[in-house]
């Protein structure tokens, strides 16, 4: 390979786009080059080709002066403009993205699964004793057509002061989603979500819910939700009372990645009672997580679930924030 400045270096191409070329070499590792700063090209083991038209092309290249050939050995030699060609890979490489393609088209139900693991502890020892113990975890599998988002959230804080024992908090939250691409940009979804909290006096909140999707925005970076939909609201309380209630529901759901380290992420979604008018409901999930290394975060949640018609003498809000590790997995 010669560069513009003169220079002329050997090693193996493994990659090229359209803003720098990788280049391995047993005297520096992988080097990266700016394609600008590329006068020429030649290769003597054979490359995956990409053109803009589409074509993929396989064999030696040869690029320089504003041309591309590639030597096939089964087509021969074909010539192109050097502006033409977007991408190319060793074959080692090409065979790799042509493995993890047919992977993400077809996976199996064990692939493709990324996720999270939350973890804190608190403790206090001297006139009052107390524990805190908070966790959650949140797995995610997206293929092409389809994602599954579980989530698990919980808080256990217990209280001990002159030998008497309270019970500061106690709430269970959990539930599953899956989605069904229509369209690149909609979706249709089902969702069952699970809720018990000991100081609202709830047993259990059972709500299946389905609706229409829209993705706002989704890039490597950021993602943005808009949905709407129904759902069923059954509660049980520790009191005897039951209650059955249809809703109407719309939220958002955003999750933005910046500077490579720091990961916001938001859900809120408002529930509007249709069986019983005027009362509804409100959940909202926050959440702030710095890396400190690929598999490890500091993590900062708030969860606040608001009910405009609790049980006598009970608030209608109950938020919970965390803080802690997260451990983080992919597969």
């Amino acid at each position: 390979m010669k560069l513009k400045n003169g220079d002329r270096l050997t090693g193996t191409v493994t990659r090229l786009d359209d803003k720098e070329l990788t280049l391995k070499t047993e005297y520096a590792g992988d080097l990266k080059i700016k394609r600008d700063a590329i006068q020429s090209i030649e290769t003597a083991d054979a490359l995956s080709v990409s053109l803009k038209d589409g074509q993929n092309l396989m064999g030696r290249l040869k690029l320089g002066e504003g041309k591309v050939e590639v030597a096939s050995e089964t087509t021969g030699v074909i010539a192109a403009k050097e502006a033409d060609v977007t991408l190319f890979r060793s074959k080692a490489d090409q065979e790799a993205y042509a493995k993890e393609i047919e992977r993400m088209k077809n996976p199996r139900l064990v692939d493709l699964w990324t996720g999270a693991v939350d973890l804190g502890y608190a403790q206090a020892r001297g006139n009052a004793q107390t524990n805190t113990i908070n966790s959650s975890a949140r797995v995610l599998r997206t293929t092409t057509r389809d994602s599954i988002n579980a989530y698990f959230l919980s808080l256990y804080s217990k209280n001990t002061n002159n030998g008497l024992s309270v019970l500061a908090a106690n709430s269970i939250r959990g539930g599953l989603k899956y989605d069904l691409n229509i369209t690149p940009k909609m979706y249709t979804f089902g969702s069952t979500d699970l809720e018990f909290d000991e100081f609202q006096r709830l047993d259990l909140r059972f709500v299946p819910a389905g609706g229409l999707g829209y993705h706002w925005i989704k890039n490597k970076n950021t993602m943005w939700d808009l949905f709407g939909g129904g759902s069923l609201n059954r509660e049980f309380f520790a009191s005897g009372l039951k209650r059955n209630s249809g809703e109407v529901l719309m939220g958002n759901e955003l999750s933005h990645k910046f500077a490579g380290v720091f990961t916001f992420s938001e859900k809120i979604v408002f529930y509007n009672n249709v069986t019983s008018s005027g009362n509804y409901r409100l959940n909202t999930d926050v959440a702030f997580a710095a890396a400190i290394k690929k598999w490890l975060s500091y993590q900062v949640t708030a969860s606040n679930r608001y009910l405009s018609n609790p049980l006598p003498g009970r608030k209608t809000n109950d938020l919970v924030i965390t803080t802690g590790v997260r451990l983080v997995f992919n597969r």
